[in-house]
């Protein structure tokens, strides 16, 4: 037997400031524990590491808005992601925290490495400075205008809306985030790690290197990067929140967040080695590792670029073999959002469905961002649940269970002469293992799953096909074969789908007493095995896999969703200024009278605007209003309303409009008519 394969895999570390969310489980978590599942059920090493990462910028915002300390916010969604993770099934090796002891003492060993080494540039150089705030300001408390696609909402380190990663002081009109005022310019001593003497090694490791087994989303990025020029990125920041700089020189000062988080891999792997009682060192120090790292694509330049700059600039390291970067997942059609509470969260989730895990671990892989981004849909959610895991999978267990246990007490029956038909489909079963294998080996996760689900699907073809139902009446013993045949499908999907439904594997076992049998079926054996399940051998009662999903259970998430909507539009909402004042002589001056709405049309190549002709009782005349939008021609003719009439004639897209239909807002945000309030009004009558 092969001496197993040491493989350490980490999954990106979730900031504190908030719970986790199906966007962070379908970029990150999910597709990195089915690969870790993978790799432990065919028989290899695996540390799969994570934690949580407590000394961003975003944690000391998030107590200031609260009024809290930051470590009161970190012991918060810390305690709340990791038993979120739990409950959820992902199978963390180790999941720790960047606050921990162990993490601050690598860190700081790490840095004084490198800086013993002459590995940092020391600069003194001007940063943004709030007067007001008394401080420096991080690259998180800065916002502004990206200098390269003009965003103006652009973060002092990143621009979410165009990826570009930069410096604070690139930005066009930055304000500080603490005060609102615009900042200075101070000078302040950091150190650097120089990027740009690292560009031959990145462009010799990856660009040359990893050209064909690399993401192309990942390797484009990389090569961007590279091909544009590196600059030496800060590895210390003026902070008060963070491991103190460990140099002397260093009071007042943090390691980078960019700088610190990674090293929590590391951090991680020891706190679990030394609770094992087992070396480190070789998860990540040994050439026959196989490190790994599953991350958003918004983490590309920092796994791909600093963190190998860092690894390589300390010596004893291996390098990632792959940096699976998956792409983002909307909501509903919107950016997944945590300011505006646009989110499904994690912990609420299994709340709402505390049985239905791998539902949501189904979902999210089948929609997987492998590629570009995606869509999460309540709607989606509810089909593939009814229509693929209770229509599909499900319904050949249940079948298969509830017939052997129909005709034989449970007990699986001894096969009689195999057709050509039960051959081919125990040869096909055989490949199974070796298609999905190939398939999750290439980090291509969807793809993978849709192989798990063709086995169901052959499991159900194939019961459909020979019909033991009715077979059972004229050849009880060809009825015996078939369902040996189905019991081995029933089997391989125990094996083969527990990285991807864990919950669901489990049970599936106990339905089959799997755990009794002398000798268990591993993933690779299935190729091989003349039986999964041999004859004899008792399984139990039929219980459902899946339950459906019903309409109502969707339309809570969404009234969900767009409740939580209004709510953040309600507390953000920014009422205008009071207009400059008045006399009550400027008020008499308007001229509002009752009229009808004789007719409408839309006005050419316009979306919002109606061509109205209203009788206000003096005349009749043409009004062009904005409407068109929440009403249609049709719907108004006859409408009673209240009309501007001496508002000064304009023309709108080439028409004059003589005057203004007066509207208003309803409870629910629609526009509505400003009518008279009984239909004995007739027109022309004035309105004040």
């Amino acid at each position: 037997m092969n001496t197993p394969k040491r493989y350490t895999i980490t999954a990106a570390l979730p900031y504190t400031n908030g719970p986790v969310h199906i966007g962070h489980l379908a970029g990150v978590y999910v597709p990195a524990d089915i690969y870790a599942r993978f790799q432990r059920i065919r028989g290899n090493d695996v540390a799969y590491i994570c934690g949580s990462d407590e000394h961003g910028v975003p944690i000391t915002i998030k107590a200031k808005k609260e009024g809290v300390t930051p470590q009161q916010v970190v012991d918060k969604y810390h305690a709340m992601i990791k038993a979120s993770f739990k409950e959820f099934g992902i199978s963390f090796d180790n999941y720790s925290r960047t606050s921990a002891k162990i993490h601050h003492e690598t860190a700081s060993e790490f840095f004084k490495k490198l800086y013993n080494d002459g590995k940092f540039i020391e600069e003194t150089n001007q940063q943004l400075y709030d007067a007001e705030a008394n401080q420096f300001l991080a690259d998180r408390f800065v916002v502004g205008t990206c200098p390269k696609c003009g965003f103006e909402e652009s973060y002092g380190d990143q621009c979410e809306n165009c990826g570009t990663s930069h410096n604070a002081t690139d930005l066009i009109n930055p304000k500080s985030a603490i005060t609102g005022n615009t900042p200075s310019l101070k000078e302040t001593k950091h150190w650097f790690l120089p990027l740009d003497q690292y560009e031959s090694f990145l462009k010799e490791w990856i660009l040359e290197g990893h050209k064909e087994d690399w993401k192309p989303n990942v390797y484009g990025q990389v090569k961007s990067w590279v091909d544009d020029g590196l600059r030496p990125r800060a590895v210390t920041r003026d902070l008060d929140w963070g491991i103190p700089v460990p140099v002397e020189g260093g009071e007042g000062k943090v390691l980078y967040v960019w700088f610190d988080a990674p090293i929590g891999y590391i951090s991680s792997t020891k706190e679990w080695a030394a609770e094992k009682g087992i070396d480190w060192e070789p998860y990540w120090k040994d050439k026959d590792t196989k490190l790994l790292h599953f991350i958003g694509k918004d983490n590309i330049v920092f796994h791909c670029i600093i963190f190998p700059s860092m690894l390589k600039a300390e010596g004893s390291y291996v390098l990632p073999e792959n940096v699976p970067a998956n792409e983002f997942l909307n909501l509903e059609g919107n950016k997944i959002s945590t300011s505006k509470n646009w989110a499904v969260w994690l912990h609420e989730y299994l709340e709402d469905f505390p049985d239905k895990q791998d539902v949501l671990r189904y979902t999210l892989t089948a929609n997987a961002p492998e590629s570009k981004d995606n869509d999460f849909t309540w709607k989606d959610f509810q089909a593939r649940n009814n229509n693929e895991l209770v229509a599909i999978f499900g319904n050949f267990i249940n079948r298969v269970v509830v017939l052997t246990n129909k005709y034989y007490e449970g007990q699986v029956p001894s096969p009689a002469t195999f057709t050509d038909v039960d051959e081919d489909t125990l040869a096909l079963l055989k490949k199974y293992p070796q298609i999905i294998s190939k398939s999750i080996e290439r980090y291509r996760f969807r793809e993978a799953l849709v192989e798990l689900m063709n086995l169901a699907r052959m499991g159900n073809k194939y019961l459909a096909d020979e019909e033991p139902w009715k077979v059972i009446k004229s050849d009880p013993e060809r009825v015996q074969t078939i369902l040996f045949v189905a019991l081995q499908i029933a089997s391989g999907l125990a094996i083969l789908c527990e990285p991807f439904l864990p919950f669901t594997a489990k049970k599936l076992n106990s339905i089959l007493h799997y755990s009794t049998l002398d000798t268990i079926a591993t993933w690779d054996e299935i190729k091989t095995a003349n039986s999964l399940i041999p004859a004899g051998h008792q399984i139990g009662k039929g219980e459902l896999l899946f339950t459906k999903i019903e309409d109502l259970e969707v339309q809570q998430q969404l009234d969900k969703l767009q409740a939580s909507k209004q709510a953040n539009e309600a507390a953000n909402k920014i009422v205008a200024p009071q207009k400059d004042t008045i006399e009550f002589d400027d008020f008499t001056k308007l001229d509002m009278r009752v009229g009808t709405i004789l007719e409408a049309t839309k006005v050419p190549k316009t979306k919002k605007l109606l061509q109205l002709k209203v009788d206000v009782g003096i005349d009749t005349r043409m009004i062009v209003s904005g409407i068109a939008e929440s009403f249609s021609p049709e719907e108004i003719i006859g409408q009673r309303v209240t009309v501007l009439c001496n508002l000064a004639p304009r023309k709108l897209r080439g028409v004059e409009s003589q005057g203004m239909i007066l509207m208003t807002d309803t409870p629910d945000g629609k526009l509505a008519f400003i009518e008279p309030e009984n239909d004995s009004v007739s027109n022309g009558e004035q309105v004040s």
